[in-house]
């Protein structure tokens, strides 16, 4: 199985997250889109500030890596109105792929009409300008029922108000990779989280982020039906090695 099309190529980290500088990050950044160009990737994964520089490499180099980037990341608690004005901003670069992070502090509040409403303003505003929309929604932080519950919600929403023809461009997405754990427990994607998203998100695309540490684990993955897998390791996984690195 050729897996590199269902490889999203990230990075993620600021500067002090991986304690190097913003010219180091930028380095780290540049190698990324350069390694996802030549291996044929699907897409890169980067912060909004580095939209334009990736679109710009990649159109320079006549690929059709697409890009990504993230939304209200990493812990999703940020006001509509402030994931709208992000996502708009990364529209405007050129963007090809938006992951919002979900407010799953409040669905786990029962706050339901204000993940209601983020859901379908965050999503029309992505079909509205053709983007894919993916809704992040921290596996780690929900237990299965919980799971299952803001899938088919996600899933409901886009139906109701975007139609089936749409669903192909929607995802439900696992993880940041930047949830803090207890105990060494995963923060990203596990095989039985993937199993529950797949089933209740159809039609409605999966990703899984973080936790695909090797070849099989992909390759395992896309067999359960996902269709898009996000890893700071894409190369390394790709051409058959194990990643020790989380996401």
């Amino acid at each position: 199985m050729n897996i590199n099309q269902y490889l999203d190529a990230t990075y993620l980290k600021m500067p002090a997250q991986a304690n190097i500088s913003e010219k180091e990050t930028e380095k780290k950044v540049i190698a990324l889109i350069e390694e996802a160009i030549q291996e044929n990737f699907k897409l890169v994964m980067i912060r909004p500030n580095y939209v334009s520089l990736a679109k710009k490499l990649i159109t320079d180099a006549n690929s059709e890596v697409s890009v990504g980037t993230v939304i209200g990341f990493h812990e999703g608690t940020a006001s509509i109105e402030q994931k709208l004005e992000e996502a708009q901003k990364a529209i405007d670069d050129h963007v090809d792929e938006l992951d919002f992070v979900i407010n799953y502090t409040a669905f786990l509040e029962a706050k339901i009409n204000l993940i209601k409403s983020e859901i379908f303003k965050g999503t029309k505003l992505a079909l509205d300008h053709h983007k894919i929309a993916k809704w992040i929604i921290e596996i780690a932080a929900l237990n299965n029922d919980e799971i299952i519950a803001i899938t088919q919600l996600i899933k409901d929403i886009v139906l109701a108000n975007f139609g089936e023809e749409n669903a192909k461009n929607v995802f439900v997405k696992s993880s940041t990779g930047f949830y803090k754990t207890n105990d060494n427990k995963p923060n990203g994607a596990t095989f039985e989280a993937m199993q529950l998203i797949v089933e209740n998100a159809k039609p409605l695309q999966a990703k899984a982020a973080g936790g695909v540490k090797s070849y099989q684990d992909a390759e395992k993955m896309i067999n359960l039906g996902v269709t898009r897998i996000g890893t700071s390791s894409a190369k390394l996984i790709a051409d058959g090695g194990q990643t020790k690195d989380n996401y």
